[in-house]
């Protein structure tokens, strides 16, 4: 039987301190949430695993490294409105409920976010308003936010994500390479009005459905 709670510290000791993740709230979170309670039973035994974990339908568990990292660049406040795109299972929406003041989770898939609601409410997790949606329309209505999480690799922001950033919001997600290599992580900042975005590190992360090219969003 796995030991989840030492593979949890072994998560946090071995994948994220040694690349650079050190924010103490956000380890701290990382630390305490069961992040195999966020998955089907079956496949509960490679939670820590250094890789995405396959949910079928094209849909993964970010990897935690990847997802830990964007978190940290994205340096959410306490009283910070978050938004969590392809929330999926609910764990990245669930970490930033620790250290943000609300958070609205998208999630086109039903039973992904029916499980996510029912992990959400067990773990007696507050402050996350699940939305049922395509997630490459965000939630205009509850926006803007001070905080975007875009859960897996996208071709690029849809200028309809970016337009609900709220002044000095901040975006992270995966940028696919269209050739099938190596995705970037990238922080987009919206500063004056415009959003600008940069290079962070390189991620293998999977590809989403749903996020196509269509209007273009030059940066």
């Amino acid at each position: 039987m796995t030991n989840f709670a030492l593979a949890r510290r072994n998560m946090v000791e071995g994948q994220l301190r040694p690349n650079r993740v050190n924010d103490a709230g956000l380890l701290a979170a990382l630390g305490e949430l069961p992040r195999e309670r966020f998955l089907p039973e079956g496949l509960r035994s490679v939670a820590y695993a250094d890789d995405d974990v396959p949910l079928g339908n094209g849909r993964f568990m970010m990897e935690p490294m990847v997802l830990a990292r964007l978190i940290q660049f994205l340096q959410p406040q306490g009283e910070d409105k978050a938004m969590v795109l392809a929330a999926g299972l609910g764990y990245g929406a669930a970490i930033l409920a620790r250290l943000a003041k609300s958070v609205v989770a998208v999630e086109a898939d039903a039973s992904l976010a029916a499980a996510a609601q029912q992990t959400l409410r067990d773990l007696k997790v507050t402050g996350v308003q699940q939305i049922a949606g395509q997630s490459e329309q965000g939630a205009p209505a509850s926006g803007p936010y001070d905080v975007i999480l875009i859960e897996g690799a996208v071709p690029e922001v849809p200028k309809a994500i970016a337009d609900q950033l709220a002044e000095g919001g901040r975006l992270a997600t995966v940028i696919a390479d269209p050739s099938g290599a190596l995705g970037v992580a990238h922080l987009f900042v919206k500063q004056g009005g415009v959003v600008s975005g940069r290079p962070l590190f390189d991620a293998g992360t999977s590809p989403l459905p749903g996020f196509a090219r269509p209007a273009r969003f030059t940066f």
